[in-house]
């Protein structure tokens, strides 16, 4: 994109679109999480345009046409949505100054970039700050003023260790004696089917998700590629409520960020594969990825690397579901 082109519009209609389709999930956590999540949303959308300026100033850009084009506040958004409540201030500004400068405007901007900005700035505080990505509350968190004493370090240290919980992914992941049954009686971070609270998250998500496919912001193939394998792969690796167990397949639909990657990250179409085939393999490799990141892997949600992996293999998956070349004539 050079500075004589002007952002596509139908590129920041799909934006508007997608920003409103999140409501349903962040009006959700809210009431799971309490004010920690409007505090992250504010700090990241704020870093996200502040970065952003100070980029097309360098660039000699003009400002109002790429600010106004709402791929910025979606990338901070959906990362402020995936961070945990109450992390410190620093974390959320750390995370998306890295997703928009190092996912986005390192490979010339919006429409140039290979990788997802937001799961790119999520998985570098991941893995530089693993301690920090760790702290989610058990229920309903803190009230306004608590929350920003938290985030601003303005509380001592040790207040996290009064309500902050593994979540039912970590737990599931570490358990070594417990069965199924117990695992969810006895641990809090446990509902019906899913984490505690984060079943109605997802259900939320994907409440947005089904209004986006509505509107037709982008077609099922990813999405449906993603839940589906993951659906598959899940209910193959069960072995019922034993003590080895790595959970349902409805505990993977209805844990973690599974709604949120399967209908906000994964349908990023700059980063994602254009044909509709490329797509539904995309989803799927996302799928199976999780489910091994999740279940044997080092990290308890699996959904940043997985995408991220399978930006790297974007190139052989159009490739791969190109049509094949008709033969020449003699």
């Amino acid at each position: 994109m050079t500075p004589l082109e002007q952002p596509d519009e139908r590129l920041q209609q799909a934006m508007k679109r997608v920003l409103v389709a999140t409501l349903p999930g962040l009006l959700a956590l809210f009431w799971l999480f309490g004010w920690g999540i409007l505090i992250n949303l504010l700090l990241a959308c704020a870093t996200a345009l502040a970065v952003e300026a100070v980029v097309l100033r360098l660039r000699q850009w003009p400002l109002r046409p790429f600010l106004g084009d709402g791929s910025a506040l979606v990338s901070a958004t959906l990362l402020a949505l995936a961070l945990p409540p109450y992390c410190p201030w620093w974390l959320t500004v750390s995370a998306t100054a890295c997703a928009l400068l190092f996912g986005k405007h390192l490979y010339g901007g919006v429409g140039k970039n290979p990788f997802n900005p937001a799961m790119l700035g999520y998985a570098l505080v991941l893995v530089s700050f693993p301690q920090q990505m760790t702290h989610w509350p058990t229920s309903h968190g803190l009230d306004l003023l608590g929350g920003l004493q938290q985030i601003f370090g303005i509380t001592d240290n040790t207040a996290p260790d009064a309500w902050a919980q593994a979540t039912a992914l970590d737990s599931l992941r570490i358990n070594k004696s417990l069965t199924i049954d117990e695992l969810f009686a006895s641990n809090a971070a446990f509902g019906h089917f899913g984490g505690k609270g984060v079943e109605w998250v997802n259900l939320a998500f994907l409440a947005g998700g089904v209004l986006l496919l509505q509107q037709r912001v982008f077609s099922w193939h990813a999405p449906a590629g993603m839940l589906g394998s993951l659906f598959i792969i899940s209910l193959l690796c069960w072995n019922g409520s034993g003590s080895d167990s790595h959970g349902s397949p409805f505990f993977h639909q209805l844990t973690g960020a599974t709604m949120l990657g399967a209908f906000f990250i994964v349908t990023e179409p700059i980063s994602g594969p254009r044909s509709a085939k490329a797509r539904l393999l995309f989803g799927v490799g996302v799928g199976l990825l999780t489910y091994l990141i999740r279940t044997w892997g080092g990290y308890p949600d699996g959904v940043a690397f997985a995408v991220l992996l399978m930006n790297l293999a974007v190139p052989a998956l159009e490739r791969l579901a190109a049509p094949p070349p008709e033969p020449s004539l003699p």
